[in-house]
């Protein structure tokens, strides 16, 4: 059951304040009652909100009427000149510094592409450039087509087509230069000759970051409700795993002669850490611990953001790679030369070289070897979580489980990380 709070009620995801002014009031003002959103989905926030704006609404009133009382001393101002009289009192009203009074003035259309700017300028100080990208082009696809719409006028109609126009989409727009900052419409014409269509999965994340803006829109009062909420995506999404690389696999890829690329090959398969993360890793991120040797301590800064906050962890630094990291640069960053974006395309490149284009093989499959082989030597899962920064899933109640657990000592770690193996001809 929802809370009940007086003068408030919620359309959606937000809370919104609506008082109707007294008749008296309302004729001085131009308007029936004070709307304006509260900005917020608690409830709790909401009631402590819509008490500061009925406080507001409280002084106004007595503003008015106090004016009014003022104005109508002059009987014969009413009767002779009503209109002026009215001036009069409402100009009483414009120095107010508790709600200053505004002339009632035609809406102004608010068009979808200018609140659509405004969005997209948040979301790019907010996210990092990768998570941009992704929000940019699905908003941007939804502008190009209803940026010229006002947005009261939007409806489940341009959901359902919206939807329907996605659908179209090839995955190889933005290939080809000629592709590159079409609008939704020239996509869906150049997608039209004989390509396959994007994934349920690209599908359903364009739909919800575009429903993530008109969200938006209601949490800042330009809509009531997100029309698009009683659309259904009916597709269904199917999991698309990563491939486990085999020992053969393995061997022909870090038999490589790419001095920048194999380091940081090396470092994924026997520590697990993600692309993002191992590009970021500074020398000082190496910390040791006595007779346990040295840790990596995967962590936030400057080069980088975690992905959760479980992902902020302490590895040990398997033996193979402590010689690999005495080679490396003696401070600041350990791979200088490589972002995620050159890792995953050096990647890709190794693997098309090596004739591995099986699905699924990707970079981040260097994670999910680490994590096979952590499984093939009888760890549990929870201890293998740790190491790679995953939520703990020992219990169903897992938030439970993380209050009474203080994790896995060091000593346990290290023997984890001394157990993996790299394929014998590797070694």
């Amino acid at each position: 059951m929802s809370a009940q709070i007086r003068y408030a009620y919620r359309k959606g995801h937000t809370w919104l304040f609506r008082r109707n002014y007294p008749s008296d009031v309302a004729l001085v003002l131009g308007s029936a009652a004070l709307k304006q959103s509260l900005k917020t989905g608690s409830a709790s926030t909401a009631k402590q909100r819509a008490a500061e704006v009925n406080a507001r609404f409280e002084v106004l009133v007595a503003q008015v009427r106090e004016g009014a009382e003022v104005v109508l001393s002059d009987v014969s101002a009413w009767v002779d000149t009503p209109e002026t009289a009215l001036d009069h009192l409402r100009a009483t009203l414009e120095p107010s510094e508790v709600v200053p009074y505004q002339r009632p003035v035609m809406p102004k259309k608010t068009l979808i592409g200018d609140l659509g700017r405004v969005y997209l300028c948040r979301r790019a100080r907010e996210l990092r450039p990768g998570g941009f990208k992704s929000v940019r082009y699905s908003v941007g696809l939804f502008l190009s087509k209803y940026e010229e719409q006002a947005v009261c006028s939007l409806s489940r109609v341009e959901g359902r087509e919206f939807l329907g126009l996605i659908a179209q989409l090839s995955p190889v727009l933005g290939r080809p230069k000629a592709t590159q900052g079409l609008t939704l419409e020239q996509s869906v014409r150049v997608s039209s000759y004989g390509s396959p269509r994007i994934a349920a999965r690209t599908q359903k994340r364009i739909w919800s970051q575009v429903n993530h803006y008109l969200d938006w829109l209601v949490y800042e009062g330009h809509l009531e409700a997100n029309p698009f909420r009683t659309v259904a995506f009916e597709q269904k999404v199917r999991p698309k795993p990563y491939a486990v690389p085999t020992d053969d696999e393995v061997v022909r890829m870090l038999a490589t002669d790419d001095d920048v690329l194999r380091p940081v090959l090396l470092a994924c398969l026997l520590s697990g850490m993600r692309a993002g993360e191992a590009a970021g890793l500074l020398r000082e991120e190496l910390v040791t611990k006595g007779n346990l040797g040295t840790f990596v301590h995967v962590r936030p800064n400057d080069l980088r953001l975690l992905k959760t906050d479980a992902a902020e962890r302490l590895v040990p630094v398997h033996p193979v790679l402590e010689e690999l990291f005495q080679g490396l640069p003696s401070e600041g960053p350990l791979f200088p030369d490589l972002s995620v974006n050159q890792i995953t395309k050096g990647f890709a490149a190794l693997r098309a070289s090596l004739g591995l284009e099986r699905p699924g093989l990707v970079f981040h499959s260097t994670r999910k070897w680490f994590v096979t082989q952590c499984e093939r030597t009888g760890v549990p899962e929870h201890w293998t979580a740790s190491l790679v920064g995953h939520k703990s899933a020992r219990s169903e109640n897992g938030l439970t489980y993380g209050i009474y657990s203080a994790g896995i000592s060091d000593e346990q770690k290290r023997g984890i990380i001394d157990q993996i193996r790299l394929p014998v001809a590797v070694s």
